[in-house]
């Protein structure tokens, strides 16, 4: 809906400019656009944390001079839900937000917002520069925005993303990434009855290829292969000249999406006078446990613990955008968002306790990285 992700942008955009940001936009004819939204640092030290890892906070370059390199915030303001499924469209009951995108991801971006609007009303600001990049096409895959993620992941310092926590108010610091396939088959139609035998089945050469490409799965390491969506035939007394099927592939490892990757397009035709066509791909990496990204967790985990706060890591099975910039090699800290539940659901909703929590780790983060 791109006037509705222009209207959302347009908040974002004054909520950003409050807090002292000049905001770039870039137009996406058709979809909507996605807002570069650049903060000054105070040039300061890192205030105090409380026995973080020094290698998140590392502040000087390989040639000794000051690392200036700005932290990167990466949020969406587009949901899957369309316009009219939620009937009042916000409200607050029993100390949960519901909305559309309220969990998925606009409660990461008000807690951003707020977190920046209350360093300036103190005069502090963040330590280093901060970029906010804010798109308009996560949940169709970052069609449009992937380049731009990735342009401005290679000149930070790490990346910040207020994605949904996990349940009881977990960080990401792992994510599965994603392959999405379609498979098409052409075979021969002709009569069912009276001339069976000059016919090659679609839908029988497709049950094939289903059962060859879900085998590829290995639960063992996190790879599973789910046949999604299915079709073919045209009627009753037909043999099926056309079948197709799309697959959701899911990985821990790079090296499991290039193998699943290399067996999907080595398929072929079991039954004589069958043809395939296959398109689609992986669309996003793993996110992947590194080093960097355990000692940036351990930095906000020491900055929860400053408040009393335990704050847990673990693995989400869905995807971000911040799949891409780890894949980079840049330290990126995922699920920051406040917790709840309800992603891409009609009970979709964020726990309003929850959120000044967060806001003050976006906070401690700004003020110590």
């Amino acid at each position: 809906d791109e006037a509705g992700l222009k209207a959302v942008a347009a908040e974002v955009t004054a909520q950003l400019v409050a807090a002292g940001a000049a905001v770039e936009t870039v137009a996406v004819p058709g979809v909507g656009e996605h807002l570069v939204a650049r903060i000054p640092g105070s040039g300061g030290a890192p205030a105090a944390s409380s026995g973080v890892a020094s290698e998140a906070g590392e502040d000087a370059a390989a040639d000794g001079a000051p690392d200036e390199r700005p932290l990167l915030v990466m949020v969406h303001v587009d949901t899957v839900h369309p316009v009219g499924t939620f009937a009042p469209v916000f409200r607050v009951e029993d100390g949960r937000a519901r909305g559309p995108g309220v969990y998925d991801m606009k409660g990461g971006i008000a807690c951003v917002l707020e977190a920046l609007h209350r360093l300036r009303a103190s005069d502090a600001g963040p330590r280093r520069p901060v970029t906010v990049l804010v798109t308009c096409d996560e949940e169709t895959g970052s069609h449009t925005s992937r380049r731009l993620i990735e342009q401005l992941a290679a000149e930070s310092r790490a990346v910040l993303v207020p994605e949904p926590a996990l349940p009881g108010g977990g960080v990401k610091t792992r994510r599965k990434g994603v392959g999405v396939y379609r498979l098409e088959v052409r075979g021969q139609a002709t009569h069912a009855g009276l001339a069976l035998e000059e016919g090659v089945n679609a839908v029988v050469e497709l049950s094939h290829q289903i059962l060859a490409a879900t085998a590829l799965s290995d639960p063992g390491v996190g790879t599973s292969v789910t046949v999604c969506e299915t079709g073919g035939g045209t009627a009753s007394n037909v043999v099926p000249e056309r079948a197709w099927a799309t697959f959701d592939v899911r990985f821990t490892r790079a090296s499991e999406a290039d193998r699943v990757d290399a067996a999907i397009r080595a398929l072929a035709p079991r039954l004589e006078g069958a043809a395939l066509t296959l398109t689609g791909g992986v669309n996003r990496p793993p996110l992947e446990r590194t080093a960097e990204i355990a000692a940036l967790y351990e930095h906000a985990r020491g900055l929860a613990a400053e408040a009393g706060e335990e704050l847990e890591e673990g693995m989400s099975g869905g995807a971000s955008d911040g799949s891409f910039t780890a894949a980079l090699g840049v330290p990126t800290l995922d699920g920051l968002g406040p917790d709840g539940g309800g992603a891409h659901a009609a009970h979709e909703h964020v726990l309003v306790d929850d959120l000044p929590r967060r806001v003050r780790l976006f906070g401690r983060l700004f003020e110590t990285l």
